[in-house]
């Protein structure tokens, strides 16, 4: 089993930065695949980055070159440090753990309950 638990959410202004974290315990996810997703109210969850086991990471054009995330294994912790934050970053975030083939929200198996990020503009 996995739990994991979302933080680092809040309130900032346009072309601000946050750094989400997301900590996991009970069975490491050193070859987990972990992703971040977000759902903007009245949409669907959309796939934001993914961290693989082999440590291949992968981002959605929306948030390249402004995002980044990254894995502390011995923490059992993965992050997204988010900068030149826009209004249409504003979403509940979500961080998922997955095996196997895995790209889609779909394909995850454990997922947080989401930490808030509202940027203002």
């Amino acid at each position: 089993q996995v739990q994991l638990v979302e933080s680092g959410g809040g309130l900032v202004q346009a072309g601000g930065s946050l750094r989400l974290s997301c900590a996991a315990s009970g069975r490491t996810f050193s070859m987990y695949t972990m992703g971040w997703f977000r759902q903007a109210p009245g949409k669907e969850r959309e796939f934001v980055a993914r961290f693989s086991w082999t440590g291949n990471t992968y981002y959605a054009d929306s948030v390249k070159g402004r995002f980044t995330i990254s894995r502390d294994i011995a923490k059992n912790t993965v992050y997204l440090q988010m900068s030149s934050l826009k209004p249409e970053d504003t979403a509940v975030y979500y961080c998922a753990a997955g095996s196997g083939r895995v790209f889609y929200a779909s394909d995850y198996d454990y997922w947080g309950q989401g930490t808030q990020v509202t940027v203002s503009s």
